[in-house]
């Protein structure tokens, strides 16, 4: 059996399912403020399921990772590196954040030599000395540093060169690294590096404190914003993947209540309508504008529509059309506590736990994106495959079981901007968690 939580700002859902999949039983009790961990806790003590030890895996949604972000409180301040030289200088690291997040997170930022071409023969070499005096101005404010390089999507050594440097500086900080979050826009990339990084103690507790409290359980894991799960070593090593995990659950679960691939779905909560589509049976990720805190970033997460409760009904029916993929209509399904408010479209039955069951039954994932120069496309098979390699890796590390690893996603894109025949690849994967 295996049980999924999905702790929220008000309520904490949980589910127990059996070997197949079919619900046994669900809850909702109170969520704890300010304490995820022991929201969990008292969801599945409320839950009517057997002794933990008898529970193969618990997979659990964390809101705390978003609030924490939102309400600006439990952040590390973070040194923000960016590797570019004169062709970074344009904006200045964290520019445009709001000025309250800034204050809470910013420990001092630099933009240092390295880098600089779309060519290996116009690079130029990383200014070690520059690293290394930067890592020494925010010894003792820093908390974890986040290194960004402009051209990592397309090689990612001068990144680790340069945490190496400052490893030695600052010793056993926290470090994340933008080639890790492997999306391509150098500024939402840099800020979803920087809040990786902020959230690094968050993390660290939670990791630490699920696993002492579920010690019983074979497996634990997290949901991620992808619609996937990661190991809790995973989410202390990359905390900012957990961002968007609450409304990626609730579209997978409305697709598992349904058996649906794809579907426009309804979470209404308490306060708030969100809109978003599931597509392949993985929540359809936001192309451009995804914003956490008030930050634009490029993580993977659900593209979303919120109306404000209490609402009209023509409101709602204009964020459902606005998320229909095109002439051919998706079905409506209607999740979340509040379910009943909506009348129109599926309903299905425990559609009030649907993140819970969502989370229960998601697999561990992992992804990779890169960009390559491609002058004969007969080179692309062999990129694609080392592509989907990386993406399959990602999701052994994530937890996932080695042997059981599928493709989600292959998918080559040509970069008609760029000078050259530059080709974006892009792969996904997921599997089971691995049994301990």
């Amino acid at each position: 059996m295996k049980a999924g939580v999905d702790v929220g700002p008000t309520n904490t859902d949980a589910a127990l399912l059996d070997e197949a999949g079919a619900v046994l039983s669900t809850v909702k009790v109170a969520s704890v403020p300010g304490d995820p961990v022991a929201s969990v806790t008292a969801a599945l003590a409320a839950l009517a399921a057997p002794p933990p030890a008898q529970v193969a895996q618990v997979a659990v949604g964390l809101h705390g990772a978003a609030a924490a972000v939102d309400g600006r409180r439990g952040l590390c301040r973070v040194a923000a590196l960016r590797i570019g030289g004169q062709e970074a200088q344009a904006v200045r690291p964290l520019f445009g954040w709001p000025e309250d997040l800034r204050r809470a997170v910013e420990a001092g930022s630099a933009i240092v030599d390295g880098g600089g071409g779309l060519d290996r023969e116009d690079w130029t070499q990383l200014d070690r000395d520059a690293v290394a005096r930067f890592a020494s101005s925010v010894a003792g404010r820093a908390q974890a540093v986040a290194v960004t390089a402009l051209f990592s999507p397309l090689d990612a050594e001068q990144e680790h060169e340069a945490a190496e440097i400052v490893r030695a500086e600052l010793g056993d900080l926290p470090i994340a690294l933008s080639a890790d979050l492997g999306t391509l826009g150098l500024l939402e990339r840099e800020n979803a590096t920087v809040l990786d990084a902020a959230l690094s103690g968050f993390a660290t507790g939670v990791a630490e404190r699920l696993a002492e409290a579920l010690s019983p359980v074979t497996a634990v894991h997290v949901t991620r914003g992808d619609g996937t799960l990661m190991s809790l070593e995973h989410l202390a090593r990359h905390p900012g993947l957990s961002l968007g995990s609450g409304p990626a659950s609730m579209l997978r679960g409305a697709g598992v209540l349904t058996g649906l691939e794809d579907a426009v779905v309804a979470d209404v909560g308490a306060k708030r309508i969100r809109v978003g589509v599931l597509a392949g049976g993985f929540p359809e990720e936001a192309v451009a504008g995804a914003r956490i805190g008030g930050v634009p970033v490029g993580l993977r997460i659900p593209e979303l529509i919120r109306v404000a409760r209490p609402f009209e009904p023509a409101e709602l029916a204009e964020a459902v059309d606005r998320m229909q993929p095109g002439a051919g209509r998706l079905p409506l399904v209607v999740v979340g506590g509040g379910a009943h408010a909506v009348p129109d479209g599926l309903h299905p039955e425990h559609a009030t736990t649907a993140g819970a069951i969502g989370a229960a039954t998601s697999p561990v994932g992992g992804q990779y994106e890169r960009i390559v120069r491609l002058p004969d496309r007969a080179e692309l098979p062999a990129a694609m495959e080392a592509v989907v390699e990386q993406a399959r890796a990602s999701a052994v590390r994530a937890g996932a079981d080695p042997l059981n690893v599928r493709i989600l996603e292959a998918a080559d894109t040509t970069l008609a901007y760029l000078p050259g025949p530059f080709v974006r690849l892009r792969a996904r994967a997921a599997g089971p968690p691995a049994r301990l």
